[in-house]
């Protein structure tokens, strides 16, 4: 039986649109796009979901803890559950906030860090990556987000190129989904169930 590890953030925790900071509205395991992808894939797969809101790749957040920093937790969660036939990490969006000052580039080596950690490792057969929507500066988020529409539309072909050259799988989120308008980060069910649906297929033919 194959083992799948979702590594991501709010939008695989399933933190659905936010009307303010104040708001927390969470989805239930159905809706969500790794719920989705489970079902999808039917019996005969193990999927692990591991999604922290406000996870970014490699950094500390001042604000929000230093426990947010996606490689600090890395080893510990795959140790906790290997073997893994296959990584998904789906990272990169709270990386664009504008208190972390990053550019484009700079988040898609982010990704690629954690890939590079996960393969030292040897206890991750494959690695796939998943590229987040493009966020839109909207809502009560927008002023944690300064900047991060301009940065985050070139971000697919950076984070594609920096995956393929630490050997992972590349897939671009965006070319099936958008972020809801209502906070310009989190995605709708709608989303979720698209993007669900699409990494099923892609992870079946990882293995085939």
């Amino acid at each position: 039986m194959p083992r799948v590890l979702i590594y991501g953030d709010s939008n695989t925790f399933g933190t659905g649109a936010m009307r303010s900071l104040a708001d927390d509205p969470i989805m239930t395991h159905e809706e969500r796009w790794a719920g989705v992808m489970t079902a999808d894939l039917g019996p005969g797969w193990d999927v692990v979901i591991e999604g922290l809101p406000g996870r970014t790749t490699v950094h500390d957040d001042p604000i929000e803890g230093a426990y947010r920093n996606g490689l600090r937790t890395l080893r510990a969660i795959l140790e906790s559950h290997r073997p893994i036939d296959l990584l998904i990490i789906c990272l990169g969006t709270n990386d664009l906030k504008q208190r972390f000052g990053l550019g484009t580039r700079d988040v898609a080596l982010g990704v690629a860090r954690l890939v590079d950690e996960a393969s030292r490792l040897e206890i991750v057969g494959k690695t796939l990556v998943i590229c987040p929507p493009p966020v839109l500066e909207r809502g009560d988020l927008a002023g944690i987000f300064v900047g991060a529409e301009a940065l985050s539309a070139g971000l697919a072909d950076e984070m594609q190129r920096f995956a393929a050259e630490s050997g992972a799988e590349f897939l671009d989120a965006g070319a099936h989904i958008s972020v809801d308008p209502l906070d310009g980060v989190h995605w709708s069910v709608e989303s979720h169930a698209t993007l669900g649906r699409v990494v099923a297929g892609k992870v079946r033919g990882q293995f085939e």
